[in-house]
């Protein structure tokens, strides 16, 4: 069964960021950058586990997947079939704080 993908608010205006600040130097590489980390965080929907367990919370529930350069962290849902999309970071940060 499928789970369902939601994206956190802040997820959604960090990848909005994103576009915006590579779209000012290069649209067409904004494109790519946002058509990418979109269809990394699609397969989660069929492979919610795909990704490796995120580092700083050590927990089976949040999990995080590489887009390079940046790093898609999500958390599963296993009782609710659903990923929640919690940040889009660019992997050469430090890690996120995630509530």
């Amino acid at each position: 069964m499928d789970y369902k993908v939601v994206w956190d608010d802040e997820a959604t205006a960090e990848l909005g960021q994103i576009v915006r600040y590579i779209a000012q130097f290069d649209p067409d590489a904004a494109r790519k950058t946002g058509l990418s980390i979109f269809q990394k965080v699609k397969l989660l929907g069929s492979f919610p586990q795909l990704g490796k367990i995120y580092r700083q919370l050590n927990r089976e529930d949040v999990r995080e997947i590489p887009v390079y350069p940046y790093r898609v962290i999500y958390l599963v849902k296993d009782s609710e079939n659903s990923v929640r999309i919690l940040k889009v970071w660019h992997g050469a940060r430090r890690d996120p704080e995630i509530k």
